[in-house]
């Protein structure tokens, strides 16, 4: 069975992302729907709430794949997994592999990685990269999972 985030990791999605059945831009200005679900989304689009815990689980396996396949040669907790899936979920799974997160984390440098999260705190607003308090919050928590027995 293909490895998946646990229920404190989607916690963390959902905290984070928040449900919204109505399309909206992001502060990023990218539509989203859903628990951060950007595929196929457009302006005036609606979906229930089942069809939003869908695109979740459906969004999550290709995440949950792509950290399990860039992690398979660590040591990698629960924890450290969910972490990482819920980041890589947000900033895709290409930046997540190019991420010092995953660096770190390879080279077994547990507190350098739970570190680097941090580093993630910017969208693009109009253009010039900029902190964000909502981003600056959910790595302080990835963060704290990661580092969590």
């Amino acid at each position: 069975m293909a490895r998946q985030i646990n229920d404190q990791g989607i916690a963390l999605i959902k905290r984070y992302e928040g449900v919204k059945l109505d399309a909206y831009q992001d502060v990023a200005g990218i539509w989203t729907i859903g628990y951060g679900h950007i595929k196929g989304v457009t302006p005036g689009m609606h979906i229930s709430d089942d069809e939003a815990e869908q695109a979740l689980q459906d969004d999550l396996t290709g995440t949950e794949a792509a950290v399990a396949d860039a992690t398979s040669d660590a040591d990698t907790t629960d924890n450290q997994f969910s972490a990482m899936v819920c980041f890589a979920f947000n900033v895709g799974t290409a930046n997540f592999r190019q991420s010092t997160v995953l660096k770190e984390h390879l080279a077994g440098n547990d507190e350098r990685a739970a570190d680097a999260f941090l580093m993630w705190n910017k969208a693009r607003i109009k253009g010039v990269l900029q902190p964000v308090t909502g981003l600056t919050n959910r790595r302080n928590a990835e963060r704290t999972l990661y580092l969590t027995l």
